[in-house]
C-alpha cells in the first residue's frame, strides 16, 4: 500500500522554539509527542535563511539557485505579475510527480512562489490549493503589508472570517477526511511569521493596518502563536491514517522572537540560527519512536525520501540535488557523509558545511568553525587550521561554479539585521 505524505512546515520558527529543542514554555505539546513517537533530527537545515527561496528547493528537490525566482531574497509584492519570478509550471515538482503517480495532492497554508496568473499551486502539481499566494499576511484581514487582500481558494480570491491559523488547519483535516487513495498534503503555516497576532488579537489587528506590519509583538505573543498552530496541528495528525508519513520543520532560522540558543545568528543569517531548523518525523511502523540522529539533512531532501517511500521516480531531465533519507529514518544510528552549501546575495554570504566542520564567509570575513566542539561558532579556528579551510574553499568553489550566478537584478528584502559576529582567534 503507497503511504500518504503530510509535510508541515512552520514560518521563521526558531531551532529550539518547540519544546523537544528546549523551548522556553510549554507551547508545543502537540509537536513534542510527535518527536517522542518519532524522530528528531539535531542537524537539520533549511536551502536558506529566507523564506521563498527554501520553497523553491522544497518543490523541486534541486537547488534552488537553479530558478531565477529563487535569487530573490524574498520574492515579495513587487514580483506580482512578473512572468520571470515563479516556480515555473513547466518545472516537476514533488506534488506533480506524485499527482501523475496517482496521489491527490493539496496545498493548504503560504504558497510564496510567484503569482497568478504565470504561477500558482494547480500549475505546479497541486489539484487543491486555500491560502495566500504571497509572503506574510495579517491573521484576520488576510492582507500583505502593502494592503493588498490575499487569501485563495485554488486560483479565485476568497474572503474568509477569521484566524488565518485555524482556518489552515480546520481546511487541512477537512483535505484529509475526504481522502479515499494515497494522498500528499502540504500544510504550509505562515505561523510564527509576523503580524505577530494570536487568535485573541484581532483588534490589534485593526491597529496595525495604520503602521508597519513588523512593529509591536512581544515574546508571549509569539510562544501563543506556536501554541496555536500546535493545536492545529493536533487536530490533523488526529484524521491521519497509520501509513502517512508527517515531517514537521520551519523554512528558516528564526527571527526577532524566536529561540535559537544555543545557537546564535537568526532569519537572513548563514549562521547556523539562520539556517539550522527542527526536524520531526513520525511514521508508525517504519520510524523508530523517540529517536533522534545528528545526520545532516536540508529541506531538499525530503522530495526525494518522498518519492523513494512512493516508489516514484524522479523527472530524467531534472534530476534531483537533495538525496533520500529513508535509510536514516528506519535506522537512526546510521549516518551518512554529506556535504551542504548555501549562498546569499544578502551581505555576499557564503557557507558550507561538512561534518562538524563549517566554513562561512560573511562580506569577505572569513571564518572556519568545528561545530561538534563550538555550537556558538565563537572562536574563529581559521589560523589553526589552514589546511581543513583551503580543503572546504577548494569544494565550496566547485560547488558555485556548478550553479548559475546571481542574477545583477536580484533583490533583497531586508528584514531584520546582521547577527553578532564571532571574534577572530
Amino acid at each position: 500500500m503507497k503511504p500518504n505524505f503530510v509535510f508541515i512546515l512552520a514560518d521563521d520558527l526558531g531551532y529550539a522554539d518547540l519544546g523537544c529543542y528546549g523551548g522556553r514554555s510549554n507551547c508545543s505539546p502537540v509537536l513534542d509527542r510527535m518527536a517522542l513517537e518519532g524522530l528528531r533530527f539535531t542537524d537539520g537545515y533549511a536551502n536558506s535563511s529566507v523564506c521563498s527561496p527554501t520553497r523553491f528547493a522544497l518543490a523541486t528537490g534541486r537547488w534552488q539557485h537553479r530558478l531565477r525566482g529563487a535569487a530573490d531574497e524574498p520574492l515579495s509584492s513587487r514580483a506580482r505579475g512578473d512572468p520571470a519570478l515563479g516556480l515555473p509550471p513547466g518545472h516537476p515538482t514533488l506534488a506533480s510527480l506524485l499527482r501523475d503517480a496517482g496521489y491527490a495532492t493539496a496545498l493548504v497554508g503560504k504558497w510564496h512562489l510567484g503569482f497568478t496568473p504565470h504561477f500558482g499551486p494547480l500549475k505546479s502539481g497541486y489539484q487543491e490549493f486555500f491560502g495566500p499566494m504571497s509572503g506574510g499576511v495579517d491573521y484576520f484581514s488576510h492582507c500583505d503589508s502593502a494592503g493588498t487582500h490575499d487569501l485563495y481558494e485554488n486560483e479565485t480570491e476568497v474572503r474568509r472570517e477569521g484566524y488565518l491559523t485555524d482556518l489552515i488547519s480546520q481546511r487541512a483535516a477537512q483535505f484529509v477526511k475526504r481522502q479515499k487513495g494515497p494522498f500528499l498534503l502540504s500544510l504550509h503555516y505562515t505561523a510564527p511569521h509576523w503580524p505577530w497576532e494570536t487568535r485573541e488579537d484581532e483588534a490589534e489587528s485593526h491597529r496595525l493596518e495604520k503602521i508597519h506590519h513588523t512593529d509591536g509583538g512581544s515574546v508571549a505573543t509569539y510562544i501563543a502563536m506556536i501554541r496555536q498552530m500546535d493545536e492545529g496541528i493536533g487536530g490533523v495528525l488526529e484524521t491521519l491514517p497509520e501509513n502517512t508519513l508527517v515531517v514537521f520543520t520551519s523554512d528558516n532560522g528564526g527571527e526577532r522572537f524566536s529561540d535559537t540558543w544555543p545557537l546564535i545568528g537568526k532569519k537572513m543569517d548563514l549562521l547556523e540560527g539562520g539556517i539550522r531548523v527542527p526536524y520531526l518525523v513520525r511514521w508508525p511502523g517504519r520510524v523508530p519512536a523517540g529517536r533522534s540522529t545528528s545526520q545532516l539533512a536540508i529541506t531538499m531532501d525530503w522530495v526525494a525520501t518522498f518519492l523513494e517511500a512512493a516508489g516514484v521516480s524522479a523527472h530524467p531531465d531534472y534530476l534531483l540535488d537533495g538525496v533520500s533519507l529513508m535509510k536514516n529514518l528506519e535506522n537512526p544510528d546510521l549516518t551518512l557523509e554529506r556535504e551542504l552549501f548555501w549562498r546569499m546575495k544578502f551581505r555576499d554570504q557564503k557557507a558550507m558545511r561538512a561534518g562538524s566542520w563549517k566554513w562561512l564567509s560573511i562580506e569577505g570575513h572569513e571564518y572556519l568553525f568545528d561545530l561538534s566542539k563550538d555550537q556558538r561558532e565563537r572562536a574563529n579556528v581559521i589560523k589553526r587550521f589552514p589546511e581543513r579551510l583551503a580543503d572546504l574553499k577548494r569544494r565550496y568553489l566547485a560547488w558555485e561554479a556548478s550553479m548559475p550566478p546571481i542574477p545583477a537584478d536580484a533583490k533583497v528584502s531586508l528584514i531584520g539585521g546582521p547577527a553578532e559576529m564571532p571574534h577572530p582567534s
